[in-house]
């Protein structure tokens, strides 16, 4: 017997969500055969067999998150696995250790839970988490009622869902960038009151993002936390956010600054068409050097958004609405663009960003 384990996926993933196995056991396979299809970071991947042989046993179920390094198949050949198919290791099946004694139920803050026997007991057969729990009792002690409590409270709320898919990767990446990123915003509005009828919304902010970045390249940037430093990027890749009924994607336009706008518009439909099909390549969701949220589609004027490391900087732009603004030395009612810029303010000055802004809504205020 041979175990095959979860190969490294790359992009520093740490598990994956199987989503269908091609293979069942008692099938025989040869190498390279697809053996089943994982969703990792937003994308739904295939990973093939390393040998050929028969497979044994399948070790998950479709929904289960698997960790990388963690058995997926059993084969019942003795064939040696081709390494060169994917990254991943194959190893003889190892007897289970021993589990280990569970630490001590702490609170958030870490310390320790104050719970006698009793009410331990309870709140294991209520499906209670005392960590959760207020306490009501002296010196911070959690009582019965406290626990009866919190039961109550989480019935009435119904049963927990855990996150699954696009929905998972994005709380993943939400807690990076909270613990990673230190965010600044500032806030600003185009008039596009003459912009020529049936303008493309996403092309314009498209082309006034890239004279953005020409105006100042440090938003168009990684910040790598763990060196302390920056790589600023010659072409523009636009991460443009999605929303869809799974969750969040944000795939990416490459070198926006070399396309002309046919080109762009091709490019555009295209990614949505993958998107909501969710076809869309791996590899055309990774490396935006910044992105765009175009959230006005949905409602609001201005946000504070989320950089998503390592990147820098994130445009935002709201709801298009007729406003009496000053405009030539008197007062008129036009079409106003709200802007929001969000940015790491580890590696983007308040004045870098204010003139990349700045050079943002100039462009957008041309009329062509």
């Amino acid at each position: 017997m041979s175990t095959f384990n979860l190969p490294d996926l790359g992009e520093g993933l740490q598990d994956a969500e199987i989503v269908t196995w091609h293979v069942g056991a008692g099938d025989h396979v040869v190498a390279d055969q697809p053996l089943v299809s994982v969703e990792t970071d937003k994308a739904v991947v295939e990973i093939p067999s390393p040998q050929s042989g028969r497979i044994a046993r399948c070790f998950a179920e479709p929904g289960d998150i698997v960790k990388i390094g963690s058995p997926l198949v059993e084969f019942e050949t003795t064939a040696q696995p081709d390494t060169g198919t994917v990254v991943g290791t194959i190893a003889t099946e190892e007897k289970p250790k021993p589990a280990a004694k569970p630490p001590p139920v702490t609170a958030p803050g870490g310390a320790r839970i104050k719970a006698t026997p009793a009410v331990r007991a309870l709140a294991q057969r209520l499906g209670v988490d005392l960590s959760h729990v207020a306490a009501s009792g002296p010196d911070g002690t959690i009582l019965a009622a406290d626990v009866e409590r919190a039961a109550a409270a989480i019935a009435a709320a119904g049963p927990l869902e855990p996150l699954r898919g696009v929905r998972r990767a994005m709380a993943i990446n939400m807690e990076r960038a909270h613990a990673e990123v230190v965010p600044a915003t500032v806030t600003e509005e185009a008039d596009i009151h003459d912009w020529p009828a049936g303008s493309d919304v996403t092309l314009r902010l498209t082309r006034a993002i890239v004279a953005g970045c020409k105006a100042e390249p440090a938003l168009n940037a990684w910040y790598l936390s763990r060196d302390k430093g920056r790589r600023l990027h010659a072409k523009v890749d636009l991460g443009l956010a999605m929303d869809t009924e799974d969750g969040l994607f944000v795939p990416v336009l490459r070198d926006v600054g070399g396309r002309d706008a046919d080109d762009l518009r091709q490019g555009l439909e295209r990614m949505k068409s993958d998107v909501h099909a969710r076809s869309i390549p791996a590899e055309e969701l990774r490396g935006q050097t910044i992105t765009l949220s175009n959230f006005g589609m949905f409602g609001g004027r201005h946000a504070a958004l989320v950089v998503l490391p390592p990147q820098v900087a994130i445009l935002g732009a709201g709801r298009i609405t007729e406003r009496a603004v000053a405009h030539e030395g008197r007062a008129a009612v036009r079409r106003v663009l709200p802007l929001s810029l969000t940015f790491d303010h580890r590696a983007v000055m308040g004045g870098e960003a204010s003139r990349f802004l700045a050079a943002v809504v100039a462009d957008l205020e041309r009329s062509e």
